[in-house]
């Protein structure tokens, strides 16, 4: 792979390609690399490495743990430009996103080197005068995840992070679209310190089979998944066989408010950030956008003038906002969508354009309606439909009316309204005249269909680590 200063982060690759998956750049369907798949026997191999590295792993002082997080969070920093490129080369984002992604990913190693520090227990007044009361923290032992590909490195920190500081060893499967960075990033936390039965990258022959084997091998004693609502339905069922701890981050249908108070040029810019943003295959994008009769013609036609700037193109180029979606199945699926709801309606505002390749033109559609079809599904594309309201209480209705609550925005200038509706949504996050929410520092995770627990913050932890009640007698 040309451009990589460090080829150590490529040491992967040089498996045969007999027993690997290829992997593709979707802006040009070229082949960049292949990643090394394990057979069922493996597998399980891995597993029960795991488990026995765990305990060591555990034994070392908390402080051990985070110093070595540290130098992990120090090392993706000084790999980010290649960290970067390969990222933009198997999944087509922006170079300026990608390396934008590093440091969001490398901010969750940082975060949890520094909780892992910080897993208190509490000393709890006795019931009686004999007895002495303390809760201690413990981690849980393996966890495993099951990462997307829009995301290949983040994905993956959010999760590896509180695994490793809280004592747990860690098993990723990440899709088999985008392995490269996730060896890679793996590959700099050896590196590191981190031993590499503790945390282990892992792919296979089939992804059904591997999410069987992390559901019910009885060394798993948690699962973290992020992908569609449908495949972590099935995920936790089967996860409910021996009660394993779940984390789940699922689909989203993030509503993009506003209001007549707006401040117009900024909600302008927020929602090309968070519609845009990785050509508008993230959970969290804004999917459709509610705007009050009031501004609905200046916010469409200065959203839509706004959009005619954005580049699109191959990734590695200069002046890339916009890159490839990431399979033709992807392509086909949106274009679907936007097909269904012209003739349901509603109306490009500028002249459509099909583009070679997995490229998309990013289109926003007026004159959509809430019944429409397109407002109640996940388009996860560069397509913006813009629906019209008269108050605040329909507003709320629609936003609403969907069952997924990940994520939602809203731009309004009126305290009294800022937060009635920010209390009103039913969300996990909401974005108050601001289109960029996610931080290290600030719990990730929805409602409703949108799953289950919460990634980053001092709550990440949590998700790695049991509590046991400590009861001193006869004091």
């Amino acid at each position: 792979m040309q451009h990589i200063k460090n080829q150590s982060l490529l040491s992967f690759m040089a498996t045969a390609p007999e027993s690997a998956v290829a992997v593709s750049n979707p802006a040009t369907g070229e082949i960049v690399g292949h990643a090394p798949i394990s057979d069922e026997s493996a597998l399980m191999g891995s597993i029960e490495r795991a488990h026995v590295a765990q305990k060591e792993w555990a034994k070392l002082p908390a402080k051990t743990r985070s110093n070595i997080l540290h130098r992990w969070f120090e090392l993706l920093l000084e790999n980010k430009e290649d960290l970067a490129r390969i990222m933009t080369l198997e999944q087509g984002k922006p170079l300026a996103e990608a390396q934008g992604e590093v440091l969001y990913g490398a901010s969750f190693i940082e975060w949890f080197a520094e909780e892992a520090k910080r897993s208190y227990g509490d000393t709890v007044p006795g019931p009686t005068a004999d007895k002495r009361v303390v809760t201690i923290k413990q981690p849980i032992g393996v966890a495993c995840a099951i990462t997307p590909w829009n995301f290949p490195i983040a994905m993956i920190t959010r999760k590896a992070g509180p695994a490793l500081a809280a004592g747990c060893s860690f098993v990723v499967k990440p899709s088999d679209s985008t392995p490269l960075s996730a060896f890679a990033t793996a590959e700099l936390a050896y590196q590191a310190g981190v031993p590499r039965d503790v945390l282990q990258v892992v792919l296979g022959e089939s992804s059904r089979k591997i999410g069987a084997i992390f559901t019910s091998h009885p060394l798993i004693r948690k699962l973290s998944f992020t992908g569609s609502t449908q495949v972590g339905s099935v995920l936790m069922a089967q996860c409910a066989n021996d009660i394993k701890r779940t984390s789940m981050e699922l689909g989203g249908n993030a509503p993009f408010i506003v209001f007549d108070d707006a401040d117009i040029d900024a909600a302008v810019q927020g929602a090309l950030a968070s519609k845009f943003r990785n050509a508008g295959q993230t959970c969290v994008c804004a999917n459709r956008f509610y705007v009050h009769s009031s501004v609905y013609d200046e916010f469409v036609s200065k959203f839509d003038a706004a959009v005619q700037t954005l580049k699109v193109g191959n990734g590695v180029e200069e002046g890339v906002t916009i890159g490839p979606v990431i399979n033709e199945a992807a392509k086909q699926g949106i274009q679907a969508i936007i097909d269904r709801a012209i003739e349901q309606g509603a109306q490009p505002v500028t002249e459509l354009k099909i583009l070679d390749g997995l490229f998309m033109q990013p289109v926003v559609l007026k004159n959509v309606k809430h019944t429409m079809d397109i407002v109640q599904e996940e388009i996860f594309g560069p397509v913006a439909p813009v629906i019209s309201f008269e108050t605040d209480e329909e507003l709320i209705e629609m936003a609403n009316d969907t069952i997924y609550g990940l994520a939602s925005y809203f731009y309004s200038q009126n305290i009294h309204r800022v937060w009635k509706v920010a209390e009103a949504l039913e969300y996990g996050m909401v974005g108050i005249n601001e289109g960029i929410i996610s931080t290290e520092v600030a719990p990730f995770g929805g409602v409703k269909q949108s799953g289950i627990g919460r990634e980053g913050a001092k709550l990440g932890m949590d998700e790695y680590m049991d509590v046991k009640y400590l009861c001193f007698g006869g004091m």
